[in-house]
């Protein structure tokens, strides 16, 4: 069984959307569907186009969500409906132990992602952003020695 975590852009713009839908479709049918198990928090953009490349290669999805409020504080109203298909989806959901959702929250769902995964997949334009986000999320698991595949589209593809 391996476990491939994900991490990327929550805003991915429309132009990319789809090539990264692709990539990931692509990068994830290496694996044996029975062999196969996906970690993601199931954010809007990169996790929610993860989780369901993992789907549709038969694998198992495992949901990190990084608080108990994380649906009703950070899932845009147009997201939502996705988000409860990907969730429902998932064989496993892991809450972890904080009420609200902050930036301890997040960094401890990426630790947990990190902890759990062979792999990480990283839908990223190679830019720094916020603290705990994207890059710091790459940063830490190549410094953990966890492979990393970087997966961008584009004239800024890495």
């Amino acid at each position: 069984m391996t476990a491939v975590a994900v991490t990327g852009h929550v805003r991915l713009p429309p132009e990319v959307r789809a090539p990264v839908a692709e990539a990931l479709r692509r990068y994830l049918a290496a694996f044996p569907a029975g062999g196969l198990t996906g970690l993601s928090c199931l954010a809007e953009g990169a996790d929610a186009l993860f989780a369901d490349a993992v789907l549709a290669a038969g694998g198992r999805l495992v949901a990190v969500l990084p608080s108990a409020d994380y649906r009703e504080r950070m899932v845009a109203p147009h997201y939502a409906a996705e988000f409860d298909r990907l969730r429902a989806a998932a064989s496993e959901v892991r809450t972890l132990p904080y009420r609200r959702a902050s930036a301890h929250a997040y960094a401890a769902a990426g630790r947990m992602l990190l902890g759990r995964a062979d792999l990480l997949v990283a839908v990223w334009d190679g830019r720094p952003g916020r603290p705990g986000g994207t890059a710091d999320t790459v940063a830490a698991a190549r410094a953990a020695g966890l492979p990393v595949t970087v997966l961008w589209p584009g004239p800024d593809r890495l």
